[in-house]
């Protein structure tokens, strides 16, 4: 692969004719760019800064391939949070991180190095981008082999995870997008509603595992800041107020996701119609990684 051959620093110098690219020719990308920075920033969005969201998609995207090898000498990598982490381990308890299609999830890598005894088990559907999923496997295949592929059918997905998390792993799900016909909740998110994934919740409630939030930040060059927050110790929903508690946790979770959004706001990479306010947007795609998968 020409990244590794020819290392990061060069091969970051093609990110700039790539965020071109998506600047002329990607419409809907750059209108989703615009829709969302307006959200978070409460301004006015410049082609500039839409120009600054798609270079840190793409150079996420180069580092995935460095940090998927192991290759951590290069980067800057901090970490908040990992006492809590710990904590909700104790006792050889399996624990659910969630995370977003937020900055790097990759990051997590840093964790396997510091506890190489835990295992860490990653619910991804690698059909967004078939050719960068082949791409990576080849690059880590332990990694790609420990991946918990959502397309199969619920009641296969459940098990999987399910046995992981009894046998002590660190189950990874990503929680701000819901696959088409998946069960979800109405919450509010930057100041509108939207529907999000119930799946993940009722999984830890119903294995009464810790639920911990997952955050890798890309702070520009060679920075990023993994964030932990344990979001639940033990969640359990009552038969009577189901619906209510369910909907009360999925919102912790986009109050927190808020939070860093606006901390971070050019690492939010859900680059289509969120908050379906076009009834012709796909709802459920993601047209810039599938771009970039293309290429």
């Amino acid at each position: 692969m020409l990244a590794l051959s020819v290392g990061r620093p060069l091969t970051r110098l093609l990110l700039y004719p790539i965020v071109l690219y998506f600047l002329l020719r990607r419409g809907p990308e750059r209108r989703a760019s615009r829709a969302y920075l307006a959200r978070v920033l409460k301004r006015k969005v410049t082609l500039i800064d839409v120009a600054r969201h798609f270079h840190a998609f793409s150079a996420v995207t180069l580092d995935r391939v460095f940090l998927l090898t192991g290759n951590l000498d290069n980067f800057d990598i901090s970490i908040h949070g990992l006492d809590g982490l710990h904590r909700a381990m104790e006792g050889g308890r399996g624990v659910l991180l969630v995370g977003a299609h937020f900055g790097s999830f990759e990051a997590l890598r840093v964790l396997g190095l510091q506890r190489p005894d835990v295992s860490i088990r990653v619910v991804l559907d690698e059909g967004h981008s078939p050719m960068l999923s082949r791409i990576l496997a080849n690059l880590n295949p332990t990694i790609a082999g420990n991946v918990i592929s959502p397309r199969k059918s619920g009641m296969t997905v459940a098990l999987e995870i399910g046995d992981a998390l009894r046998q002590g792993a660190l189950v990874t799900m990503l929680a701000d997008r819901a696959r088409p016909g998946n069960p979800t909740v109405e919450v509010k998110f930057l100041g509108s509603q939207t529907d999000l994934p119930t799946a993940p919740w009722q999984i830890a409630s119903a294995l009464r595992v810790p639920v911990v939030l997952c955050i890798g930040i890309y702070r520009g060059a060679n920075k990023y800041e993994l964030h932990f927050e344990v979001l639940s110790n033990q969640l359990h929903f009552s038969r009577r107020e189901r619906k209510q508690q369910l909907t009360s946790v999925v919102q912790l979770f986009a109050d927190r996701l808020a939070y860093f959004a606006k901390l971070a706001p050019n690492n939010w990479f859900n680059f289509y119609d969120f908050w379906q306010t076009n009834n012709c947007c796909d709802r459920h795609a993601d047209a810039l990684e599938h771009g970039i998968g293309r290429e």
